[in-house]
């Protein structure tokens, strides 16, 4: 997002979108992707920080087999990989090329194989109504301005095709600190902070009515929409969260949307 709230210029695009990719191209940042091998190496996938099991959060649509699906911003592609193991078609879709070179070596390791595609989620290279099923976890929905990548979405989805997503909550980024844990105190204002500088990255993080007005804008139905709470018993902890601040505050959520 511009300071204006309205959609990044060309100039703030081109800023982003260079400096997120030289961010995960970074061997160190890419070969954490993050923790690349626990996910892929996983029985049943687990969701976000607090690696909440697919039993309990059903982020996949329960008739996902068979479905051509597209993963926006696939990092090391584990959600692609549960993906294929569920019985969909997955694409996974990466600006970072280091990112991509974990993948395939992942999936040389582990299984199965799919596309791994070297592209842009604010510019994806595919006709309209290609796909049943658009899901990204911390990846498009995080890294990629939604006033871009949604709409993208939305244009590559089939009627009826089916939009996940997993992100930082609103809440988390007003609390988040530039150096240490998040704490109850907010630390930016809501209005005009959706676009987050961070020094070598930018992060987005729309409020929920703005996120909501965007969706149905581009034909989506938001029809759900899930706060996720640490668990009681965790041993997680991050050096920018804690497991007792997420279970008090949301600092992730999971959205569910139909293209009507």
């Amino acid at each position: 997002m511009g300071s204006d709230g309205l959609m990044t210029t060309d100039e703030e695009r081109a800023e982003h979108v260079e400096a997120n990719r030289a961010y995960w191209n970074d061997k160190g940042v890419a070969d954490h992707g993050p923790l690349a091998r626990e996910h892929w190496a996983a029985s049943e996938p687990r969701w976000g920080l607090w690696r909440t099991p697919e039993s309990e959060l059903a982020v996949f649509p329960p008739d996902v087999a068979g479905k051509r699906a597209i993963e926006l911003g696939c990092g090391t592609g584990y959600v692609s990989a549960w993906l294929a193991r569920a019985g969909a078609h997955p694409t996974g879709v990466d600006i970072s090329e280091e990112q991509l070179e974990v993948a395939r070596r992942m999936a040389a390791e582990f299984g199965p194989d799919f596309p791994l595609v070297h592209g842009d989620a604010e510019r994806l290279p595919y006709r309209d109504g290609e796909f049943d099923l658009a899901i990204s976890e911390y990846g498009a929905s995080l890294w990629c301005d939604p006033h871009r990548w949604i709409p993208e979405a939305a244009r590559v989805l089939r009627p009826g095709g089916r939009l996940v997503f997993l992100r930082p909550s609103p809440l988390f980024a007003l609390c988040a600190a530039e150096d240490g844990p998040a704490g109850p105190r907010l630390l930016r204002p809501q209005f005009g902070t959706s676009r987050l500088d961070w020094g070598r990255s930018f992060e987005f993080t729309l409020p929920h009515g703005e996120m909501l007005r965007l969706l149905r804008s581009c034909g989506f139905e938001v029809e759900d929409l899930v706060e996720i709470q640490a668990p009681a018993k965790t041993h997680r902890e991050y050096d920018y969260l804690s497991a007792e601040w997420a279970r008090n505050w949301p600092c992730e959520e999971l959205w569910r949307a139909r293209l009507t």
